[in-house]
């Protein structure tokens, strides 16, 4: 059993779309609902079947893509533009169903539709089906021969397994002019007729689509007719956003191998600028973070701390681009990152698996490191043999830190900002009489004084408060309780006795303060456990934890205790004689006579 088989049981058509030990993922080719895992063992019971048998009970025709009009392509492109995203996902119900829903949000269309469409493509693996329900007529035009060489064209070459013409061609013959042994028939179309008529009928979107996919023609093959940069950010202001690993292995303090460095940056889509980076050890929403702040920072100053010093004018960008384009990665999606909006920021998911979308930070990654790799070689950098058999471990030669590697990448974009000549740009009269000089910095800071320039100017402080992550906190009488702490800020009375919830931003690495959020202002509470100042949140909820497992170890011996008293309290009761007859009169004179009886002088006896 392989990946895309149809299994017959019956009345009941399968295909195959994962295989896995113990477990396949199908789709009921009839049904058309959505895939679904079963255990290996439940398709016992079904036999192999061919995609005629499917078509013939379905009463699906097969179409050649040359055979659709312009509109039924358009519909039939269209409709895979909306799956194709949701594709890679198909064995994952969970990024299945977030892919297809974000999908439908972009496009203003139905979830259900999205999946009646995946469903239909997934049944057949056979795009046209997607196409509109008119057909054309134009099967009496062609010849039996023809009607069977269009069969095997879309049945074997027009496929990803991109096979050749040749084995397409066979496979025609086994197919159609074969009898029942297997044994060729005395008349059959010539190799020679079956790529006339594929020649004659090629259409070269249909043969990059249909072999290499759509996301791989819309990035490598299709035609570049727009005006470029000009038409998406015409003028300063548009920020990609984009993360790579680095191809080196740096090592620590101590010698060891710590692995390889992940490099986020923001690329200025008008003028190549590289607006600001960062270089971490950890991506997500945390390298976003750092991105952020130095991207706001003083660059001069921040390069001051490597020891490099430079012109403020190579690299001017201390302020938020007004747009940022990002790709339908998690960390740009989530909602600590989705919190910049607040800041004024229009932020872009682009389509995924679309890099030629931001190209310009593409181009940045492979410039800088194309710069740095003819350097180190042999001290940690990946060839492209990386991975290859009998190749070198290129970890051995790790020889650098994090520190001496940032200290590189800060050269490189030096050189990238003001020394590296933009080829190529689209230059207009009033830069030309302004004579600016091909760099980025230059285009940038000219940019900048123009009409349509827009960056925003935000503190350090109010950016970090942005994009802590939030979440709910309730107020009651012993505070503000945020993440199973309790937190105070003097003049909240009337809300700790009210009671209530409200949105608080809260640090993971520091449980020490949270920020209360009201009308856009963050009002700071301090935390009223004292042993946990200091401690990071992770920290602190392993201490939780340890102290209820502690406490919940103990319950069998407190109940244990508890009963033991019972008893004893009971045994005592139950040996003391019970009387109704008890006198209430002269009782103060009863307590002294009992205190003069039981009095202790507790210094008789006590040790000098």
């Amino acid at each position: 059993m392989k990946k895309h088989d149809l299994l017959k049981d019956g009345d009941n058509i399968i295909r195959v779309l994962e295989v896995k030990p113990d477990k396949i993922l199908i789709i009921d080719c009839i049904k058309r609902t959505m895939p679904v895992w079963v255990e290996s063992s439940a398709l016992d019971s079904f036999s192999g079947c061919i995609d005629e048998v499917l078509n013939e009970v379905t009463n699906f025709k097969v179409t050649f893509i040359d055979a659709l009009d312009a509109d039924q392509r358009k519909a039939m492109y269209d409709r895979y533009t909306l799956i194709a995203p949701s594709l890679p996902f198909i064995a994952d119900e969970r990024m299945r169903s977030k892919v297809i829903g974000s999908t439908a949000i972009e496009h203003n269309i139905s979830k259900q539709t999205i999946r009646i469409y995946l469903c239909l493509y997934l049944a057949y693996m056979n795009i046209t089906v997607l196409a509109s329900r008119k057909r054309l007529d134009d099967d009496a035009e062609l010849t039996k021969d023809e009607k069977n060489i269009r069969w095997a064209l879309n049945k074997f070459f027009y496929t990803t397994k991109k096979q050749s013409l040749m084995t397409a061609y066979t496979m025609m013959l086994k197919e159609k002019y074969c009898d029942g042994m297997s044994i060729l028939r005395d008349t059959y179309p010539s190799f020679y007729q079956f790529r006339y008529f594929y020649r004659k009928t090629k259409k070269m979107q249909n043969f990059y689509i249909s072999r290499d996919g759509l996301k791989n023609y819309q990035r490598n093959n299709r035609p570049l007719i727009g005006d470029g940069i000009q038409s998406f950010a015409p003028a300063i202001g548009v920020g990609m956003l984009d993360s790579t690993i680095c191809d080196i292995y740096l090592i620590n303090d101590a010698g060891n191998l710590v692995g390889r460095p992940i490099l986020t940056a923001c690329i200025d889509a008008y003028s190549g600028l590289c607006c600001g980076y960062v270089l971490s050890w950890a991506g997500g929403v945390y390298s976003l973070r750092g991105l952020m702040l130095n991207i706001i920072a003083d660059k001069a100053a921040w390069c001051k701390q490597f020891g490099i010093s430079i012109n403020a004018e190579d690299w001017s960008c201390d302020k938020l681009p007004a747009t940022l384009v990002t790709d339908m990665g998690s960390e740009y999606k989530s909602e600590n990152f989705e919190q910049i909006v607040e800041l004024g920021i229009k932020v872009i998911n682009l389509p995924s698996y679309r890099p030629e979308l931001k190209g310009m930070v593409e181009k940045f990654f492979d410039v800088i490191q194309a710069t740095y790799k003819k350097h180190l070689k042999g001290k940690g950098v990946i060839e492209p043999d990386y991975q290859e058999r009998g190749a070198h471990d290129y970890r051995k030669g790790a020889c650098m830190t994090m520190t001496d590697f940032e200290k590189i990448i800060i050269h490189c974009i030096i050189y990238y900002n003001s020394q590296r000549i933009v080829e190529n740009f689209p230059y207009t009269e009033a830069m030309i009489a302004a004579n600016v000089k091909p760099y980025a910095s230059c285009i940038w800071n000219w940019g900048k004084s123009q009409m349509g320039a827009y960056l925003i100017e935000v503190g350090t402080k109010e950016l970090v408060l942005t994009l802590l992550p939030r979440t709910t906190g309730k107020f009651s009488r012993f505070g503000l309780k945020v993440n199973k702490m309790r937190y105070h800020c003097d003049g909240y009375t009337e809300q700790y006795l009210k009671g209530g919830e409200a949105t608080v931003a809260y640090n993971p690495a520091d449980v020490t303060s949270v920020w209360l959020l009201k009308n856009g202002i963050y009002a700071k509470f301090t935390i009223i456990e004292s042993r946990f100042e200091g401690k990071d949140l992770t920290a602190v909820q392993s201490l939780q934890i340890a102290q209820r497992d502690i406490a919940k170890g103990a319950n069998q011996d407190n109940l244990q205790a508890q009963i033991n008293l019972a008893r004893h309290i009971e045994a005592i009761a139950g040996s003391v004689r019970s009387s109704a007859d008890v006198s209430v009169k002269n009782i103060q004179d009863s307590r002294k006579r009992e205190q003069r009886k039981h009095h202790r002088n507790y210094m008789k006896g006590a040790k000098p």
